[in-house]
């Protein structure tokens, strides 16, 4: 693209950014239910079956909804159930973590279209953006003009003060800090001038599983991302709470004990970066840690002991968090393979029941399912649901 602006085309969905009400609360119920025919729309919404099937027939010209295979019943017209059209709304999701970058393209539906990676030893500003820019072009070279033109927007998953994790000394230090006075949408603007919306990378994760992971299941839960730090979310009536600042659900922070009793966060006994120290120490290279596809199996040595004191520490933490809600579950996720995912979640079960549960009901231990790129796509998830859906799903599932 010769260095010039990667532009988000006019026409197609950038057209009508703003729906409205009923439009956005029609195609919530649609993500969060899937294909309904516009009678079922009707009874759900509270509206006539006309209304509704002017607004269907609105949104699937506008290319938003698709029509599938009509279905007949015992008497009558046979019924045509509608769903999100998958080529309807695009968008693009960046990732900034502690090792790892990546970007991604995900369609209406949830699906993951294209991604790209990178390492690093740390995310300094001029690397990143390098990374965005330049994956930028790579991602949209590959699509039709159509498909450009149906890009909303990107979004940013970025740890929260992103400034205060760096160990640097020296020029690099002084680089990393100039996170603290970024403006990402200044900065994407030098070549790009699609949308951005920034939020916290645990939140992200949290939005992803709730709208295409298991947060179909549960009203009320909280949600553990263990990444390079531990993070997390909450969702309450059926949405995620992201609170006053964006900050909400910060269960990193929550207090922990060292092993000498000192005052600690979970961040500091709860997170990749104790195994990969571990890995450091015994005089073996952490990359594996990050390379795709993920595989720790030759690490088992060293797996097992972290998953154990993870464990434990996820399990009080788990308890912590149910005291100020009554959540129905709790769902751990990470950057991690399946299978130390599920023996994860496996010991934090085991751990609670030895714990104190006193004045508690204990909450459901479950492996959410998104995985490993749910910060990736919670954040290109951003855009399109602050566009086209309700900032709530409450009484959507019920």
């Amino acid at each position: 693209m010769d260095g010039g602006k990667i532009r988000a085309l006019s026409g197609g969905v950038n057209q009508r950014r703003v729906r409205n009400h009923n439009e956005r609360l029609l195609m919530s119920i649609l993500q969060r239910q899937g294909a309904l025919p516009g009678i079922d729309l009707a009874k759900r919404m509270g509206l006539t079956p006309p209304a509704i099937s002017t607004m269907l027939r609105k949104l699937e010209s506008d290319g938003l909804l698709q029509r599938g295979e009509p279905t007949r019943g015992k008497v009558g017209k046979p019924s045509i159930p509608m769903h999100l059209n998958p080529d309807g709304v695009l968008a693009l999701g960046l990732k900034i973590g502690r090792r790892t970058a990546d970007l991604l393209l995900l369609d209406f539906a949830g699906n993951v279209r294209a991604s790209e990676h990178t390492t690093y030893d740390y995310p300094l500003p001029a690397d990143v953006f390098s990374f965005l820019h330049d994956s930028l072009e790579t991602l949209l070279a590959a699509l039709s003009t159509e498909e450009v033109a149906r890009i909303c927007g990107i979004g940013v998953a970025a740890p929260f003060e992103l400034w205060r994790w760096s160990d640097l000394a020296g020029p690099a230090a002084e680089q990393f800090k100039l996170w603290k006075d970024i403006d990402f949408a200044e900065e994407v603007a030098r070549f790009s001038d699609l949308p951005i919306f920034v939020g916290n990378d645990a939140t992200a994760a949290c939005r992803a599983e709730h709208l295409y992971g298991r947060g179909k299941e549960f009203r009320d839960y909280a949600y553990f991302f263990v990444g390079s730090f531990v993070g997390g979310g909450i969702v309450m009536n059926d949405s995620v709470f992201e609170g006053n600042q964006g900050n909400a659900g910060a269960l990193g922070s929550m207090r922990a004990t060292g092993p000498m009793g000192e005052s600690r966060q979970l961040i500091d006994v709860a997170s990749i970066h104790l195994l990969e120290t571990r890995l450091i120490e015994a005089g073996l290279n952490p990359d594996m840690l990050w390379s795709q596809p993920q595989d720790w199996s030759v690490l088992s040595r060293y797996v097992d002991p972290w998953l154990g004191q993870t464990a434990q520490e996820l399990a009080k933490a788990a308890l912590s968090v149910c005291s100020v809600v009554d959540f129905e579950a709790i769902l751990i996720d990470g950057a991690f393979p399946a299978d130390v995912r599920q023996e994860l979640v496996e010991r934090v079960r085991r751990y609670l029941v030895n714990q104190d549960t006193r004045g508690l009901i204990v909450p459901r231990i479950e492996e959410a399912v998104v995985g490993q790129d749910a910060r990736e796509i919670g954040a290109a998830s951003g855009p399109i649901f602050s566009q086209f859906f309700l900032n709530t799903h409450a009484g959507l599932s019920r």
